[in-house]
């Protein structure tokens, strides 16, 4: 029903609340844009479906026998990677853009704003300065769907779709609603809105994954979330059966990024050795992302090169630190400051304080790279039992599912490749 309305010029910036009755009985709120009608979709319907944290050697037939069945359905890449900073926000950026860091202004989860002079989660909808499939393809008349359980990708993504769920109810601390509450809304905006295309994550696997102190031996929470998520996905599958949408149904299944574990005694705090270097004492802010730290000068800019090189000298010397790069380098842009340093596998970054990092699961870093990949469904260019191993990543999806819509590329271009080796390119010709 209709819970309330705002007016505007524009029909398509116009918004109303939907709350509708979802599988639990609980109510799910959606925004959509007023202008909506009902109407057949578009050719395809395209569900991209992140199961946030996932690893690749964790779609198994036993634990996770919905996944698997999706991924040996249709086409797996198999040597499918995450792309820095290797975290979530930015990855879902490239996803729906199809461009890199320096190009979206996404490099990371949590940065050092110059202008304010604090580190900051990218959160704001006004720190994404690329336009998305959602805000794109909406343009063109279609139906685009956001249904994102954590609140900083609400947040980031902002009124880009056309229908949006904000996550609720939202588990404290962590700040994303359990994936249960995420079917739910994403059932409901299918069948409320039938969108041409819906983004969705699910953030239980990644945000128990965090937490679990049995990380590098049992993970049994980290299973038990696996286990849940997995019968939610398989939900969603059996629904877009019954209601006869998944003959025109392209599933893209992918994570975001994986998992490393560190024991107690493998933490890297930087700021200490940093500040007691004459030349950085007092003028290196560090945006901590797990796995990637991220080093900003901010004494006067003619000192910035001798600072660089000195930071670098410091982190190298620190036992559990992999590598340091520059930022432009990765193609992370300026919003990255100028170093970033991944530890190694097995240890995890706690700045600016020792205790500042306390949880064993974490991501950012290469050894959380690898990612699944898989193309499924029941729409008849999907192609079936294969396996490829180009060096898919995240920044695919977006040209993959633009083509599928015959979308145009943005301006100059896309960053990632449309990876049509997923299709039969007869059944893709006539979709």
């Amino acid at each position: 029903m209709t819970a309330g309305s705002t007016s505007g010029t524009n029909p398509l910036s116009r918004r109303r609340f939907l709350t509708v009755a979802a599988g639990t009985s609980a109510a799910v709120v959606l925004s959509t844009a007023a202008a909506r009608a009902a109407r057949p979709p578009l050719g395809p319907r395209v569900y991209v479906l992140v199961v946030d944290g996932l690893r690749p050697d964790e779609v198994d037939p036993v634990l996770t026998p919905n996944l698997r069945a999706l991924r040996d359905s249709g086409t797996h890449f198999t040597a499918a990677r995450s792309l820095p900073v290797m975290e979530t926000i930015p990855n879902h950026v490239m996803m729906m853009t199809g461009l890199r860091p320096d190009r979206s202004g996404v490099p990371a989860n949590s940065v050092y704003d110059r202008t304010l002079g604090a580190v900051r989660t990218l959160d704001r909808a006004s720190d994404l300065r690329a336009p998305t499939l959602l805000d794109r393809l909406a343009a063109q008349g279609r139906v685009t769907g956001s249904v994102l359980s954590k609140e900083y990708l609400y947040g980031i993504f902002g009124e880009r779709a056309s229908v949006r769920w904000e996550p609720s109810p939202v588990v404290p601390v962590s700040g994303h609603a359990p994936d249960v509450a995420t079917t739910d809304a994403l059932i409901a905006t299918v069948e409320e809105s039938d969108p041409d295309l819906v983004f969705a994550n699910f953030g239980d696997v990644d945000r128990v994954g965090h937490v679990d102190l049995t990380g590098t031996t049992l993970r049994a929470a980290r299973t038990a979330a696996l286990w849940s998520t997995d019968l939610l996905i398989g939900r969603f599958v059996d629904h877009l059966r019954r209601s006869g949408r998944w003959e025109s149904a392209v599933l893209v299944v992918l994570a975001d990024h994986s998992m490393d574990w560190s024991l107690p005694h493998r933490v890297v705090s930087l700021a200490p050795r940093l500040e007691a270097d004459p030349l950085l004492a007092g003028r290196v802010a560090i945006a901590q992302n797990g796995g990637a730290d991220l080093l900003t000068f901010t004494g006067p800019a003619e000192q910035r090169a001798d600072a660089v090189a000195r930071m670098r000298e410091v982190a190298l010397a620190t036992d559990g630190v992999l590598s340091a790069h520059e930022p432009a380098r990765l193609r992370l842009g300026p919003e990255a400051g100028d170093l970033v340093v991944y530890c190694r596998a097995g240890w995890r970054f706690t700045d600016p304080r020792v205790w500042s990092n306390p949880i064993p699961g974490n991501h950012g870093h290469p050894a959380t790279e690898p990612i699944p990949f898989f193309v499924a469904g029941g729409h008849p260019a999907v192609r079936a039992g294969n396996a490829s191993s180009a060096g898919v990543r995240t920044v695919d999806v977006a040209p993959t599912v633009g083509a599928l819509f015959g979308l145009a590329e943005p301006e100059g271009g896309y960053d990632g490749t449309a990876r049509l080796e997923a299709f039969e390119s007869a059944a893709l010709a006539g979709r």
